[in-house]
Protein backbone atom coordinates (compact mmCIF):
# COMPACT_ATOMS: atom_id res chain seq x y z
CA UNK A 1 0.00 0.00 0.00
CA UNK A 2 1.33 3.46 -0.81
CA UNK A 3 2.53 5.35 2.31
CA UNK A 4 0.70 8.47 1.96
CA UNK A 5 0.89 12.01 4.08
CA UNK A 6 -0.61 15.40 4.24
CA UNK A 7 1.03 18.25 5.80
CA UNK A 8 -0.43 21.72 5.99
CA UNK A 9 0.95 24.80 5.53
CA UNK A 10 3.04 23.33 2.95
CA UNK A 11 3.49 25.17 0.28
CA UNK A 12 6.99 26.76 2.32
CA UNK A 13 9.19 27.25 5.01
CA UNK A 14 9.17 24.15 7.91
CA UNK A 15 5.94 22.62 5.98
CA UNK A 16 7.60 22.43 2.43
CA UNK A 17 10.83 21.23 3.98
CA UNK A 18 8.92 18.59 5.65
CA UNK A 19 6.89 17.56 2.81
CA UNK A 20 10.49 17.10 1.14
CA UNK A 21 11.32 15.17 3.63
CA UNK A 22 8.55 12.94 3.26
CA UNK A 23 9.19 12.58 -0.09
CA UNK A 24 12.33 11.57 0.09
CA UNK A 25 11.46 8.97 2.42
CA UNK A 26 8.58 7.58 -0.31
CA UNK A 27 5.52 9.17 1.15
CA UNK A 28 2.94 10.28 -1.46
CA UNK A 29 2.68 13.63 -0.46
CA UNK A 30 -0.30 16.35 -0.70
CA UNK A 31 0.82 19.89 0.71
CA UNK A 32 -2.24 22.40 2.08
CA UNK A 33 -2.23 25.92 1.37
CA UNK A 34 -4.23 29.17 0.68
CA UNK A 35 -2.47 30.26 -2.44
CA UNK A 36 -2.30 28.12 -5.37
CA UNK A 37 0.51 29.94 -7.04
CA UNK A 38 2.57 28.15 -4.10
CA UNK A 39 1.44 25.48 -4.22
CA UNK A 40 1.99 24.73 -7.56
CA UNK A 41 5.98 26.04 -7.23
CA UNK A 42 5.74 23.84 -4.08
CA UNK A 43 4.70 20.61 -5.98
CA UNK A 44 7.57 21.78 -8.48
CA UNK A 45 10.24 21.80 -5.88
CA UNK A 46 8.83 18.04 -4.46
CA UNK A 47 8.65 16.73 -8.05
CA UNK A 48 12.47 18.08 -8.81
CA UNK A 49 13.45 15.68 -6.17
CA UNK A 50 12.32 12.76 -8.43
CA UNK A 51 10.14 11.13 -5.39
CA UNK A 52 8.43 7.90 -5.66
CA UNK A 53 5.34 9.60 -5.92
CA UNK A 54 4.03 13.09 -7.26
CA UNK A 55 3.07 15.27 -5.17
CA UNK A 56 -0.28 17.16 -5.01
CA UNK A 57 -1.76 20.22 -3.39
CA UNK A 58 -4.96 21.04 -2.11
CA UNK A 59 -6.51 24.30 -1.90
CA UNK A 60 -7.96 25.11 1.67
CA UNK A 61 -7.65 28.29 3.93
CA UNK A 62 -6.69 26.86 7.51
CA UNK A 63 -8.33 29.93 8.98
CA UNK A 64 -11.95 28.70 7.89
CA UNK A 65 -13.16 26.32 9.82
CA UNK A 66 -15.93 25.55 7.07
CA UNK A 67 -13.11 25.54 4.62
CA UNK A 68 -11.61 22.79 7.32
CA UNK A 69 -13.99 20.35 6.93
CA UNK A 70 -14.31 21.03 2.95
CA UNK A 71 -10.62 20.08 2.81
CA UNK A 72 -11.63 16.78 5.02
CA UNK A 73 -14.22 15.78 3.07
CA UNK A 74 -12.21 16.01 -0.02
CA UNK A 75 -9.16 13.92 1.35
CA UNK A 76 -11.88 11.24 3.17
CA UNK A 77 -14.09 11.14 -0.61
CA UNK A 78 -10.56 10.04 -2.46
CA UNK A 79 -11.15 6.77 -0.44
CA UNK A 80 -7.18 6.77 0.09
CA UNK A 81 -6.42 5.64 3.53
CA UNK A 82 -3.89 8.13 5.41
CA UNK A 83 -0.60 7.54 7.24
CA UNK A 84 0.97 10.93 8.41
CA UNK A 85 -0.94 13.89 8.90
CA UNK A 86 1.40 16.62 9.85
CA UNK A 87 -0.46 19.27 10.99
CA UNK A 88 2.57 22.17 10.70
CA UNK A 89 0.08 25.22 10.16
CA UNK A 90 0.68 27.97 12.77
CA UNK A 91 0.20 31.75 12.89
CA UNK A 92 0.68 34.83 15.44
CA UNK A 93 -1.16 37.68 14.89
CA UNK A 94 -0.15 41.66 16.01
CA UNK A 95 -3.15 42.74 16.57
CA UNK A 96 -6.51 40.99 17.72
CA UNK A 97 -8.56 39.36 14.53
CA UNK A 98 -11.80 37.56 14.69
CA UNK A 99 -11.46 34.02 12.27
CA UNK A 100 -15.26 32.55 12.23
CA UNK A 101 -16.21 34.59 15.24
CA UNK A 102 -13.32 33.37 17.50
CA UNK A 103 -10.04 34.50 18.02
CA UNK A 104 -7.76 33.96 15.33
CA UNK A 105 -4.43 32.61 16.99
CA UNK A 106 -6.99 30.09 18.82
CA UNK A 107 -8.59 29.14 15.65
CA UNK A 108 -5.78 29.08 13.51
CA UNK A 109 -2.74 26.93 16.14
CA UNK A 110 -5.80 24.82 17.58
CA UNK A 111 -9.31 24.32 16.39
CA UNK A 112 -7.87 24.56 12.82
CA UNK A 113 -5.97 21.53 13.41
CA UNK A 114 -7.87 20.04 15.89
CA UNK A 115 -10.96 19.83 13.57
CA UNK A 116 -8.69 18.66 10.62
CA UNK A 117 -7.29 15.49 12.46
CA UNK A 118 -10.64 14.41 14.27
CA UNK A 119 -12.51 14.82 11.44
CA UNK A 120 -9.32 12.58 9.50
CA UNK A 121 -9.42 10.04 12.10
CA UNK A 122 -11.26 7.21 9.47
CA UNK A 123 -8.95 7.84 6.87
CA UNK A 124 -5.64 7.57 9.37
CA UNK A 125 -7.55 4.77 10.86
CA UNK A 126 -8.04 3.17 7.60
CA UNK A 127 -4.15 3.76 6.75
CA UNK A 128 -2.91 2.04 10.07
CA UNK A 129 0.00 1.69 11.28
CA UNK A 130 -0.27 5.64 10.80
CA UNK A 131 1.02 8.83 13.02
CA UNK A 132 -0.31 12.32 13.51
CA UNK A 133 2.39 14.80 14.00
CA UNK A 134 1.14 18.33 15.37
CA UNK A 135 3.62 21.16 15.56
CA UNK A 136 4.20 23.13 18.64
CA UNK A 137 5.88 25.88 19.73
CA UNK A 138 8.76 26.94 22.70
CA UNK A 139 6.24 29.87 23.27
CA UNK A 140 3.86 27.68 25.25
CA UNK A 141 6.30 28.61 28.29
CA UNK A 142 5.11 32.02 27.79
CA UNK A 143 1.27 30.99 27.89
CA UNK A 144 -1.51 31.60 30.25
CA UNK A 145 -3.02 28.47 31.58
CA UNK A 146 -7.26 29.76 31.78
CA UNK A 147 -9.15 27.99 29.61
CA UNK A 148 -12.80 28.49 30.62
CA UNK A 149 -13.27 30.63 27.31
CA UNK A 150 -11.46 30.79 23.96
CA UNK A 151 -9.78 33.99 25.60
CA UNK A 152 -8.46 34.86 28.65
CA UNK A 153 -9.38 38.44 30.02
CA UNK A 154 -7.47 41.60 29.79
CA UNK A 155 -5.19 43.18 27.05
CA UNK A 156 -4.45 41.17 23.74
CA UNK A 157 -0.72 39.98 23.30
CA UNK A 158 0.15 38.46 20.13
CA UNK A 159 3.11 36.32 21.21
CA UNK A 160 1.00 35.07 24.62
CA UNK A 161 -1.97 34.12 22.79
CA UNK A 162 -0.27 32.20 19.75
CA UNK A 163 1.67 30.18 22.84
CA UNK A 164 -1.67 29.62 25.05
CA UNK A 165 -3.26 28.83 21.64
CA UNK A 166 -0.39 25.96 20.84
CA UNK A 167 -0.22 24.91 24.53
CA UNK A 168 -4.23 24.12 23.86
CA UNK A 169 -3.18 22.13 21.15
CA UNK A 170 -0.45 20.69 22.59
CA UNK A 171 -2.63 19.49 25.72
CA UNK A 172 -4.85 18.21 23.45
CA UNK A 173 -2.40 16.48 21.05
CA UNK A 174 -0.96 14.63 24.41
CA UNK A 175 -4.61 13.59 25.41
CA UNK A 176 -5.69 12.09 21.92
CA UNK A 177 -2.75 9.93 22.18
CA UNK A 178 -3.71 8.54 25.43
CA UNK A 179 -7.54 7.98 23.75
CA UNK A 180 -6.22 6.66 20.13
CA UNK A 181 -3.93 4.23 22.30
CA UNK A 182 -3.74 0.17 20.66
CA UNK A 183 -5.73 1.77 17.75
CA UNK A 184 -2.29 1.68 15.27
CA UNK A 185 -2.61 5.31 15.15
CA UNK A 186 0.25 7.21 16.79
CA UNK A 187 0.20 10.66 17.85
CA UNK A 188 3.06 13.08 18.24
CA UNK A 189 4.33 16.64 19.15
CA UNK A 190 6.85 18.21 17.12
CA UNK A 191 9.04 21.39 18.40
CA UNK A 192 10.77 22.89 15.39
CA UNK A 193 12.94 25.10 17.38
CA UNK A 194 13.76 28.49 16.02
CA UNK A 195 14.01 28.92 12.19
CA UNK A 196 13.81 32.06 10.29
CA UNK A 197 10.46 32.39 8.71
CA UNK A 198 7.90 34.94 7.94
CA UNK A 199 6.54 34.77 11.21
CA UNK A 200 10.10 35.37 12.59
CA UNK A 201 10.91 38.20 10.41
CA UNK A 202 7.39 39.86 10.58
CA UNK A 203 5.42 39.46 13.57
CA UNK A 204 8.12 38.73 16.23
CA UNK A 205 9.65 41.95 15.62
CA UNK A 206 6.51 43.97 16.79
CA UNK A 207 7.39 44.80 20.73
CA UNK A 208 3.49 45.20 21.21
CA UNK A 209 3.05 41.35 20.99
CA UNK A 210 4.11 40.74 24.40
CA UNK A 211 2.88 41.88 27.62
CA UNK A 212 4.18 45.37 29.06
CA UNK A 213 6.49 43.75 31.58
CA UNK A 214 8.21 41.53 28.85
CA UNK A 215 7.91 43.96 26.68
CA UNK A 216 10.56 46.31 28.48
CA UNK A 217 13.35 43.28 27.99
CA UNK A 218 11.72 42.75 24.42
CA UNK A 219 14.92 44.26 22.73
CA UNK A 220 17.30 41.74 24.81
CA UNK A 221 14.86 38.96 24.17
CA UNK A 222 14.83 39.75 20.42
CA UNK A 223 18.30 39.79 19.86
CA UNK A 224 19.00 36.35 21.82
CA UNK A 225 15.37 35.18 20.16
CA UNK A 226 17.32 36.08 16.29
CA UNK A 227 20.49 34.48 17.51
CA UNK A 228 18.47 31.10 17.81
CA UNK A 229 16.55 31.32 14.52
CA UNK A 230 19.21 32.48 12.27
CA UNK A 231 19.10 28.52 11.23
CA UNK A 232 17.06 27.39 8.11
CA UNK A 233 13.69 25.90 7.90
CA UNK A 234 15.01 22.72 6.73
CA UNK A 235 16.71 22.08 10.39
CA UNK A 236 13.40 23.61 11.65
CA UNK A 237 11.48 20.40 9.95
CA UNK A 238 13.93 17.55 11.40
CA UNK A 239 11.40 17.33 14.76
CA UNK A 240 8.58 16.73 12.07
CA UNK A 241 10.05 14.35 9.65
CA UNK A 242 10.77 12.35 12.69
CA UNK A 243 7.97 12.10 14.39
CA UNK A 244 6.50 10.43 11.37
CA UNK A 245 9.19 8.79 9.41
CA UNK A 246 11.63 6.99 12.42
CA UNK A 247 11.00 3.26 13.06
CA UNK A 248 12.21 3.85 16.41
CA UNK A 249 8.90 5.47 17.37
CA UNK A 250 7.21 2.59 15.64
CA UNK A 251 4.39 1.63 18.30
CA UNK A 252 4.90 4.64 20.98
CA UNK A 253 2.87 7.48 21.32
CA UNK A 254 2.77 10.28 23.04
CA UNK A 255 5.70 12.11 22.76
CA UNK A 256 7.04 15.33 21.91
CA UNK A 257 10.11 15.35 19.91
CA UNK A 258 12.41 18.40 20.65
CA UNK A 259 14.47 20.71 18.32
CA UNK A 260 17.01 18.37 18.67
CA UNK A 261 15.11 15.26 17.12
CA UNK A 262 14.82 13.35 20.21
CA UNK A 263 12.03 12.99 22.73
CA UNK A 264 11.70 15.85 25.80
CA UNK A 265 9.15 16.12 28.35
CA UNK A 266 6.28 18.35 28.11
CA UNK A 267 6.01 21.73 30.22
CA UNK A 268 3.58 20.43 33.24
CA UNK A 269 0.32 21.98 32.03
CA UNK A 270 0.38 20.34 29.01
CA UNK A 271 0.06 17.10 30.72
CA UNK A 272 -2.27 18.47 33.88
CA UNK A 273 -6.40 16.50 32.35
CA UNK A 274 -7.97 19.38 34.07
CA UNK A 275 -6.23 21.79 31.34
CA UNK A 276 -6.96 19.19 28.75
CA UNK A 277 -10.67 18.54 29.83
CA UNK A 278 -11.00 22.16 29.97
CA UNK A 279 -9.74 22.51 26.04
CA UNK A 280 -11.77 19.76 25.05
CA UNK A 281 -15.14 21.06 25.85
CA UNK A 282 -13.84 24.07 24.03
CA UNK A 283 -12.76 22.31 21.44
CA UNK A 284 -16.00 20.82 20.98
CA UNK A 285 -18.39 23.77 21.86
CA UNK A 286 -16.56 25.94 18.76
CA UNK A 287 -15.01 23.34 16.52
CA UNK A 288 -18.08 20.75 16.71
CA UNK A 289 -16.79 17.37 14.27
CA UNK A 290 -19.55 15.92 11.90
CA UNK A 291 -19.55 12.50 12.79
CA UNK A 292 -20.70 9.65 10.39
Amino acid sequence: MTKTALVTAGTGGIGLETALGLAAAGFAVTVVGRDPGRGARAVDRIDATRPAHPARFRPADLGSLDQVRALARDVTASGEPLTVLVNNVGAMFADRADLDGVEASFVVNHLSPYLLTESLLPALTAGAPSRIVNVTSGAVRAARTRFDAVEPPGGYYGFHWYGRAKLANLAYTLDLAKRLDGTGVSVFAADPGGAATDMTDGTMTDPKIVSPPLRLLWPLVRRVFARSTSGPASGAAKSSIIAATDPALTGRTGLLIGPGARPVTPIRAATDPRVAEAVSLLSRTHAPVARR
